[in-house]
Protein backbone atom coordinates (compact mmCIF):
# COMPACT_ATOMS: atom_id res chain seq x y z
CA UNK A 1 0.00 0.00 0.00
CA UNK A 2 2.87 1.99 0.72
CA UNK A 3 4.47 2.18 -1.85
CA UNK A 4 1.38 2.46 -4.53
CA UNK A 5 0.97 5.89 -2.28
CA UNK A 6 4.93 6.37 -3.31
CA UNK A 7 4.14 6.27 -6.59
CA UNK A 8 1.20 8.02 -6.95
CA UNK A 9 2.93 11.13 -5.53
CA UNK A 10 5.58 10.52 -7.53
CA UNK A 11 3.60 11.21 -10.82
CA UNK A 12 1.66 13.74 -9.01
CA UNK A 13 5.64 15.42 -8.91
CA UNK A 14 6.70 14.67 -12.20
CA UNK A 15 4.27 16.73 -14.35
CA UNK A 16 5.01 20.12 -11.66
CA UNK A 17 6.38 22.82 -14.24
CA UNK A 18 8.41 25.70 -13.65
CA UNK A 19 7.08 29.15 -13.48
CA UNK A 20 9.38 31.90 -14.25
CA UNK A 21 7.86 34.98 -12.06
CA UNK A 22 7.36 38.33 -14.27
CA UNK A 23 9.52 40.40 -12.18
CA UNK A 24 11.90 39.49 -10.08
CA UNK A 25 12.45 42.22 -7.70
CA UNK A 26 11.34 45.82 -7.31
CA UNK A 27 12.91 48.06 -9.62
CA UNK A 28 13.64 51.72 -9.46
CA UNK A 29 13.69 54.11 -12.02
CA UNK A 30 15.01 57.57 -11.51
CA UNK A 31 14.17 60.30 -14.51
CA UNK A 32 15.47 63.65 -15.01
CA UNK A 33 15.67 66.60 -17.31
CA UNK A 34 16.46 69.80 -18.22
CA UNK A 35 14.87 71.41 -21.02
CA UNK A 36 15.52 75.24 -22.67
CA UNK A 37 13.79 76.89 -25.66
CA UNK A 38 13.12 80.34 -27.31
CA UNK A 39 11.51 81.20 -30.48
CA UNK A 40 9.66 84.77 -31.86
CA UNK A 41 6.59 83.77 -32.41
CA UNK A 42 4.52 83.31 -28.86
CA UNK A 43 1.31 82.21 -29.46
CA UNK A 44 0.67 84.19 -25.50
CA UNK A 45 0.85 87.61 -27.63
CA UNK A 46 -0.41 86.10 -30.88
CA UNK A 47 2.26 85.05 -33.01
CA UNK A 48 4.77 86.89 -31.85
CA UNK A 49 7.49 88.16 -29.10
CA UNK A 50 9.37 85.92 -26.85
CA UNK A 51 9.18 82.05 -26.45
CA UNK A 52 11.92 81.48 -23.97
CA UNK A 53 11.24 78.81 -21.14
CA UNK A 54 13.35 76.28 -18.80
CA UNK A 55 11.87 73.30 -17.44
CA UNK A 56 13.31 70.45 -14.90
CA UNK A 57 11.65 67.66 -14.47
CA UNK A 58 12.19 64.63 -12.06
CA UNK A 59 10.11 61.78 -11.84
CA UNK A 60 9.86 58.05 -10.12
CA UNK A 61 9.02 54.86 -11.07
CA UNK A 62 8.74 52.26 -8.82
CA UNK A 63 7.74 48.47 -10.32
CA UNK A 64 6.87 45.79 -7.06
CA UNK A 65 5.88 42.16 -8.16
CA UNK A 66 3.24 40.98 -6.10
CA UNK A 67 3.35 37.79 -6.98
CA UNK A 68 4.57 35.46 -10.01
CA UNK A 69 2.01 37.03 -12.06
CA UNK A 70 1.14 40.36 -11.08
CA UNK A 71 3.09 43.65 -10.87
CA UNK A 72 2.17 47.24 -9.96
CA UNK A 73 3.72 50.19 -11.10
CA UNK A 74 3.86 53.57 -9.44
CA UNK A 75 5.04 56.71 -11.64
CA UNK A 76 5.24 60.11 -9.89
CA UNK A 77 6.82 63.26 -11.58
CA UNK A 78 6.84 66.93 -11.09
CA UNK A 79 7.65 69.60 -13.45
CA UNK A 80 8.46 73.10 -12.91
CA UNK A 81 9.15 75.80 -15.48
CA UNK A 82 9.66 79.49 -15.58
CA UNK A 83 8.50 80.80 -18.87
CA UNK A 84 8.49 84.59 -20.63
CA UNK A 85 6.02 83.93 -22.91
CA UNK A 86 3.66 82.53 -20.62
CA UNK A 87 4.71 85.55 -18.10
CA UNK A 88 2.91 88.01 -20.63
CA UNK A 89 -0.50 86.57 -19.92
CA UNK A 90 -0.01 89.83 -18.21
CA UNK A 91 2.27 91.87 -19.17
CA UNK A 92 1.81 95.41 -17.05
CA UNK A 93 2.97 93.40 -14.02
CA UNK A 94 6.61 94.48 -14.88
CA UNK A 95 8.19 97.22 -13.69
CA UNK A 96 9.54 97.99 -17.61
CA UNK A 97 7.80 99.02 -20.00
CA UNK A 98 5.09 96.04 -21.35
CA UNK A 99 6.51 94.47 -24.40
CA UNK A 100 6.18 91.14 -25.74
CA UNK A 101 9.81 89.87 -26.69
CA UNK A 102 10.36 91.00 -22.93
CA UNK A 103 9.35 88.80 -19.88
CA UNK A 104 6.74 90.17 -17.38
CA UNK A 105 7.31 89.62 -13.53
CA UNK A 106 3.59 88.76 -13.16
CA UNK A 107 2.47 85.31 -11.32
CA UNK A 108 1.80 83.55 -14.60
CA UNK A 109 6.21 83.50 -15.37
CA UNK A 110 5.85 80.06 -13.79
CA UNK A 111 4.03 76.58 -12.61
CA UNK A 112 4.15 73.46 -11.42
CA UNK A 113 3.36 70.41 -13.17
CA UNK A 114 2.38 67.39 -11.21
CA UNK A 115 1.24 63.52 -11.92
CA UNK A 116 0.96 60.36 -10.59
CA UNK A 117 -0.29 57.17 -12.08
CA UNK A 118 -0.50 53.48 -10.65
CA UNK A 119 -0.38 50.56 -13.26
CA UNK A 120 -1.63 47.08 -12.44
CA UNK A 121 -0.73 44.28 -14.79
CA UNK A 122 -1.13 40.31 -14.89
CA UNK A 123 0.52 37.24 -16.77
CA UNK A 124 -1.22 34.63 -17.82
CA UNK A 125 0.88 31.50 -16.44
CA UNK A 126 2.13 30.45 -20.12
CA UNK A 127 3.26 34.09 -20.32
CA UNK A 128 1.33 34.74 -23.57
CA UNK A 129 -1.46 36.76 -22.05
CA UNK A 130 -1.15 40.34 -20.52
CA UNK A 131 -3.81 42.50 -19.28
CA UNK A 132 -3.31 46.24 -17.38
CA UNK A 133 -5.37 48.84 -15.85
CA UNK A 134 -4.15 52.21 -15.26
CA UNK A 135 -5.21 55.39 -13.15
CA UNK A 136 -3.88 58.38 -13.27
CA UNK A 137 -3.95 62.42 -11.60
CA UNK A 138 -2.51 65.34 -12.80
CA UNK A 139 -2.38 69.18 -12.12
CA UNK A 140 -1.13 72.35 -12.42
CA UNK A 141 -2.22 75.63 -11.86
CA UNK A 142 -5.37 76.53 -14.37
CA UNK A 143 -5.42 72.62 -15.35
CA UNK A 144 -6.63 69.28 -14.18
CA UNK A 145 -6.90 65.71 -15.58
CA UNK A 146 -8.09 62.48 -14.62
CA UNK A 147 -7.25 59.19 -16.49
CA UNK A 148 -8.21 55.56 -16.63
CA UNK A 149 -7.01 53.10 -19.28
CA UNK A 150 -6.29 49.73 -20.20
CA UNK A 151 -4.36 47.22 -22.35
CA UNK A 152 -4.37 43.78 -23.84
CA UNK A 153 -1.54 41.96 -25.32
CA UNK A 154 -1.27 38.85 -26.86
CA UNK A 155 1.81 36.49 -27.87
CA UNK A 156 1.82 33.74 -30.78
CA UNK A 157 4.09 31.70 -32.66
CA UNK A 158 6.29 30.85 -29.26
CA UNK A 159 6.68 34.76 -28.92
CA UNK A 160 7.52 35.36 -32.54
CA UNK A 161 3.79 37.51 -32.59
CA UNK A 162 2.90 40.34 -30.64
CA UNK A 163 -0.86 41.62 -30.77
CA UNK A 164 -1.62 44.65 -28.54
CA UNK A 165 -5.02 46.53 -27.85
CA UNK A 166 -5.06 49.36 -25.39
CA UNK A 167 -7.71 52.64 -24.41
CA UNK A 168 -7.48 55.72 -22.16
CA UNK A 169 -9.82 57.94 -21.35
CA UNK A 170 -8.93 61.31 -19.75
CA UNK A 171 -11.32 63.76 -18.02
CA UNK A 172 -9.34 67.27 -18.10
CA UNK A 173 -11.26 70.47 -16.80
CA UNK A 174 -9.14 74.26 -16.96
CA UNK A 175 -9.62 76.99 -14.39
CA UNK A 176 -9.54 79.67 -17.17
CA UNK A 177 -6.84 82.19 -17.25
CA UNK A 178 -7.27 84.89 -19.54
CA UNK A 179 -5.44 88.06 -20.95
CA UNK A 180 -5.30 90.93 -18.19
CA UNK A 181 -6.59 93.42 -21.07
CA UNK A 182 -9.64 91.21 -22.07
CA UNK A 183 -11.47 90.44 -18.15
CA UNK A 184 -12.72 93.74 -18.18
CA UNK A 185 -14.61 93.48 -21.43
CA UNK A 186 -16.41 89.97 -19.98
CA UNK A 187 -19.77 89.89 -18.78
CA UNK A 188 -20.05 92.31 -16.03
CA UNK A 189 -16.63 93.89 -16.59
CA UNK A 190 -16.60 97.27 -16.34
CA UNK A 191 -14.98 97.69 -19.69
CA UNK A 192 -12.51 100.90 -20.31
CA UNK A 193 -13.87 101.88 -16.53
CA UNK A 194 -11.40 99.33 -15.31
CA UNK A 195 -8.01 100.37 -12.85
CA UNK A 196 -5.89 98.62 -15.44
CA UNK A 197 -7.02 101.45 -18.36
CA UNK A 198 -7.23 104.43 -15.91
CA UNK A 199 -3.29 103.66 -15.02
CA UNK A 200 -1.91 103.25 -18.60
CA UNK A 201 -2.79 105.55 -21.71
CA UNK A 202 -4.19 103.91 -24.59
CA UNK A 203 -2.20 104.49 -27.84
CA UNK A 204 -3.54 104.15 -31.62
CA UNK A 205 -6.72 103.15 -31.07
CA UNK A 206 -7.74 104.67 -27.93
CA UNK A 207 -11.59 103.25 -28.12
CA UNK A 208 -10.57 99.51 -27.40
CA UNK A 209 -13.23 97.61 -27.32
CA UNK A 210 -12.41 93.76 -28.02
CA UNK A 211 -16.19 91.78 -28.58
CA UNK A 212 -14.75 89.26 -25.87
CA UNK A 213 -16.86 86.28 -23.95
CA UNK A 214 -15.65 83.95 -21.52
CA UNK A 215 -15.94 80.22 -22.43
CA UNK A 216 -19.12 78.57 -21.60
CA UNK A 217 -17.75 75.32 -20.47
CA UNK A 218 -14.20 74.31 -19.50
CA UNK A 219 -13.93 70.76 -19.58
CA UNK A 220 -12.69 68.66 -21.86
CA UNK A 221 -12.23 65.03 -22.61
CA UNK A 222 -10.39 62.53 -24.68
CA UNK A 223 -10.95 59.42 -25.77
CA UNK A 224 -7.88 56.89 -27.38
CA UNK A 225 -7.76 53.89 -28.82
CA UNK A 226 -4.65 51.69 -30.08
CA UNK A 227 -3.49 48.83 -31.91
CA UNK A 228 -0.29 47.19 -31.86
CA UNK A 229 1.09 44.09 -33.90
CA UNK A 230 5.19 43.00 -33.38
CA UNK A 231 6.39 40.56 -35.52
CA UNK A 232 10.46 38.87 -34.61
CA UNK A 233 10.83 38.12 -38.76
CA UNK A 234 14.30 36.60 -38.89
CA UNK A 235 17.27 35.97 -35.85
CA UNK A 236 18.21 40.13 -36.98
CA UNK A 237 14.94 41.58 -38.09
CA UNK A 238 12.12 42.84 -35.92
CA UNK A 239 9.53 44.87 -37.15
CA UNK A 240 6.16 46.32 -35.91
CA UNK A 241 3.28 48.47 -36.46
CA UNK A 242 0.97 50.84 -34.50
CA UNK A 243 -2.72 52.36 -35.24
CA UNK A 244 -3.99 54.80 -32.60
CA UNK A 245 -6.95 56.81 -32.76
CA UNK A 246 -7.93 59.56 -30.71
CA UNK A 247 -11.14 61.66 -30.43
CA UNK A 248 -10.99 65.10 -28.13
CA UNK A 249 -14.05 66.84 -27.45
CA UNK A 250 -15.15 70.39 -25.24
CA UNK A 251 -12.88 73.10 -24.41
CA UNK A 252 -9.69 72.64 -27.00
CA UNK A 253 -8.74 76.43 -26.98
CA UNK A 254 -5.97 77.77 -24.79
CA UNK A 255 -7.71 80.34 -22.72
CA UNK A 256 -4.68 82.76 -22.49
CA UNK A 257 -3.37 82.70 -25.98
CA UNK A 258 -4.13 86.16 -27.77
CA UNK A 259 -5.49 86.71 -31.60
CA UNK A 260 -5.12 89.99 -33.63
CA UNK A 261 -7.32 90.81 -36.49
CA UNK A 262 -6.19 92.43 -39.58
CA UNK A 263 -9.40 94.69 -39.90
CA UNK A 264 -9.67 95.86 -36.55
CA UNK A 265 -7.71 99.05 -35.79
CA UNK A 266 -4.60 98.33 -33.21
CA UNK A 267 -4.61 99.62 -29.52
CA UNK A 268 -1.41 99.57 -27.80
CA UNK A 269 -0.62 100.01 -23.98
CA UNK A 270 2.84 101.24 -24.09
CA UNK A 271 4.97 98.20 -26.58
CA UNK A 272 2.28 96.05 -26.33
CA UNK A 273 -0.76 95.10 -28.70
CA UNK A 274 -4.05 94.95 -26.75
CA UNK A 275 -5.79 91.75 -27.82
CA UNK A 276 -8.76 91.38 -30.08
CA UNK A 277 -9.93 87.98 -28.89
CA UNK A 278 -8.29 84.93 -27.55
CA UNK A 279 -7.94 81.45 -29.44
CA UNK A 280 -11.09 79.95 -31.18
CA UNK A 281 -10.86 76.64 -32.19
CA UNK A 282 -13.70 73.77 -32.82
CA UNK A 283 -14.53 71.95 -29.87
CA UNK A 284 -13.92 68.66 -31.08
CA UNK A 285 -10.92 66.76 -32.86
CA UNK A 286 -10.34 63.92 -34.57
CA UNK A 287 -6.72 62.10 -34.60
CA UNK A 288 -5.20 59.24 -36.49
CA UNK A 289 -1.71 58.11 -36.60
CA UNK A 290 -0.25 55.10 -38.29
CA UNK A 291 3.51 54.06 -37.86
CA UNK A 292 5.92 51.23 -38.03
CA UNK A 293 8.86 50.51 -36.55
CA UNK A 294 12.00 47.76 -38.15
CA UNK A 295 15.18 47.07 -36.10
CA UNK A 296 17.60 45.21 -37.74
CA UNK A 297 20.78 43.28 -35.80
CA UNK A 298 24.13 44.05 -37.76
CA UNK A 299 26.38 42.52 -35.60
CA UNK A 300 27.40 42.56 -32.04
CA UNK A 301 28.37 46.17 -31.99
CA UNK A 302 25.73 47.68 -34.41
CA UNK A 303 21.93 47.87 -34.21
CA UNK A 304 20.23 50.03 -36.37
CA UNK A 305 16.33 51.14 -35.20
CA UNK A 306 14.07 53.04 -37.87
CA UNK A 307 10.73 54.56 -37.05
CA UNK A 308 8.13 56.17 -39.55
CA UNK A 309 4.48 57.65 -38.48
CA UNK A 310 2.09 59.39 -40.55
CA UNK A 311 -0.19 61.67 -38.96
CA UNK A 312 -3.60 63.15 -39.98
CA UNK A 313 -6.81 65.01 -37.96
CA UNK A 314 -10.00 66.78 -39.04
CA UNK A 315 -8.37 69.96 -38.38
CA UNK A 316 -6.19 69.95 -41.67
CA UNK A 317 -3.00 68.88 -40.35
CA UNK A 318 -1.01 66.08 -41.48
CA UNK A 319 2.25 65.13 -40.31
CA UNK A 320 4.94 62.88 -41.26
CA UNK A 321 7.69 61.54 -38.98
CA UNK A 322 10.94 60.05 -39.48
CA UNK A 323 13.94 58.76 -37.20
CA UNK A 324 16.55 56.41 -36.46
CA UNK A 325 18.90 55.45 -34.24
CA UNK A 326 22.27 53.21 -34.24
CA UNK A 327 23.16 51.97 -30.60
CA UNK A 328 26.51 51.10 -31.09
CA UNK A 329 28.10 48.76 -28.58
CA UNK A 330 31.70 49.50 -27.25
CA UNK A 331 32.04 47.32 -24.21
CA UNK A 332 30.03 45.11 -22.20
CA UNK A 333 28.43 47.35 -20.10
CA UNK A 334 28.85 50.45 -22.19
CA UNK A 335 27.04 51.26 -25.44
CA UNK A 336 26.39 55.23 -27.58
CA UNK A 337 23.17 55.85 -29.42
CA UNK A 338 23.22 58.92 -32.12
CA UNK A 339 19.83 59.38 -33.38
CA UNK A 340 18.52 61.62 -35.80
CA UNK A 341 14.50 62.59 -36.30
CA UNK A 342 12.71 64.60 -38.91
CA UNK A 343 9.38 65.76 -38.84
CA UNK A 344 6.87 68.15 -41.14
CA UNK A 345 3.50 68.91 -40.84
CA UNK A 346 0.97 71.54 -42.49
CA UNK A 347 -0.80 73.79 -40.99
CA UNK A 348 -4.64 73.32 -39.46
CA UNK A 349 -7.27 75.06 -41.05
CA UNK A 350 -7.70 77.84 -38.54
CA UNK A 351 -3.95 78.90 -38.44
CA UNK A 352 -2.83 82.49 -39.20
CA UNK A 353 0.06 84.61 -38.34
CA UNK A 354 -0.06 88.17 -36.32
CA UNK A 355 -2.48 90.26 -36.85
CA UNK A 356 -3.95 88.38 -40.28
CA UNK A 357 -7.34 86.87 -38.75
CA UNK A 358 -10.55 88.46 -39.57
CA UNK A 359 -13.28 89.35 -37.07
CA UNK A 360 -15.85 87.79 -39.49
CA UNK A 361 -13.94 84.37 -38.91
CA UNK A 362 -15.30 81.59 -37.04
CA UNK A 363 -12.26 80.03 -35.72
CA UNK A 364 -8.58 81.46 -34.93
CA UNK A 365 -5.61 81.03 -33.84
CA UNK A 366 -1.75 82.21 -34.00
CA UNK A 367 -0.54 79.36 -32.37
CA UNK A 368 2.68 78.04 -34.24
CA UNK A 369 2.32 74.66 -33.16
CA UNK A 370 -0.59 74.53 -35.44
CA UNK A 371 1.16 76.09 -38.44
CA UNK A 372 2.83 74.97 -41.72
CA UNK A 373 6.34 73.75 -40.54
CA UNK A 374 9.73 71.13 -40.52
CA UNK A 375 11.40 70.37 -37.68
CA UNK A 376 15.25 67.96 -37.29
CA UNK A 377 16.17 66.70 -34.09
CA UNK A 378 19.37 65.45 -33.10
CA UNK A 379 20.22 63.48 -30.45
CA UNK A 380 23.87 61.83 -28.47
CA UNK A 381 23.16 59.50 -25.70
CA UNK A 382 25.32 56.79 -23.49
CA UNK A 383 24.00 53.91 -21.63
CA UNK A 384 26.03 52.14 -18.81
CA UNK A 385 24.87 48.64 -17.80
CA UNK A 386 25.59 46.75 -15.10
CA UNK A 387 23.85 43.45 -14.83
CA UNK A 388 25.77 42.27 -11.20
CA UNK A 389 24.43 45.43 -9.95
CA UNK A 390 28.02 46.20 -8.24
CA UNK A 391 27.25 49.63 -6.85
CA UNK A 392 24.40 50.17 -3.96
CA UNK A 393 22.53 52.56 -1.95
CA UNK A 394 21.30 50.82 0.67
CA UNK A 395 19.53 47.45 -0.27
CA UNK A 396 19.63 48.32 -3.95
CA UNK A 397 21.86 47.82 -7.08
CA UNK A 398 22.97 50.24 -9.70
CA UNK A 399 21.81 48.51 -12.81
CA UNK A 400 22.00 51.14 -15.46
CA UNK A 401 22.30 55.01 -16.48
CA UNK A 402 21.15 56.32 -19.04
CA UNK A 403 22.60 59.56 -20.05
CA UNK A 404 21.24 61.71 -23.68
CA UNK A 405 21.48 65.60 -25.16
CA UNK A 406 18.78 66.64 -27.60
CA UNK A 407 19.06 69.43 -30.05
CA UNK A 408 15.45 70.44 -31.64
CA UNK A 409 15.38 73.07 -34.63
CA UNK A 410 12.23 73.90 -36.49
CA UNK A 411 11.89 76.29 -39.26
CA UNK A 412 10.37 78.90 -37.79
CA UNK A 413 12.52 80.03 -35.28
CA UNK A 414 12.37 77.68 -32.45
CA UNK A 415 15.49 76.29 -31.19
CA UNK A 416 15.09 73.80 -27.88
CA UNK A 417 18.14 71.54 -26.11
CA UNK A 418 17.45 68.80 -23.37
CA UNK A 419 19.45 67.00 -21.20
CA UNK A 420 18.12 63.98 -19.58
CA UNK A 421 19.03 61.08 -17.56
CA UNK A 422 18.08 57.96 -16.38
CA UNK A 423 18.98 55.77 -13.28
CA UNK A 424 17.94 52.17 -12.67
CA UNK A 425 17.92 50.49 -9.34
CA UNK A 426 17.20 46.67 -8.43
CA UNK A 427 16.69 45.31 -5.09
CA UNK A 428 18.45 42.69 -4.13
Amino acid sequence: MFCCYACQFYAQDSTATYKKRVLETTEIDFLTSYYTQDGENAAVSGGIGTEELSDVTAAFVVSIPLNDDDVLTIDAGISAYTSASSSNVGPFDSSGRANPYDASTGASQGDVWANITGTYSHSSDDRNDIWSAKLSISTEYDYFSAGVGGSYTKLLNEKNTELSINGNVFIDSWNALYPTELRPFADGGDGLNNVLFNQYMISGNPNYNPNFSEFDSEGRNTYSLGFGFSQIMSKKLQGSLALDLVMQDGLLSTPFQRVYFLDVADSFIEDFHLADDIERLPDSRFKVAIGGRLHYYINETFVLRTFYRYYFDDWGIASHTASLEVPIKLTDKFTIYPSYRFYTQTAADYFAPYNTHLSTDEFYTSDYDLSDYSANQFGFGVSYTDIFTKFHIYKFGLKSIDLKFTQYDRNNSLSASMFSAGFKFIMD
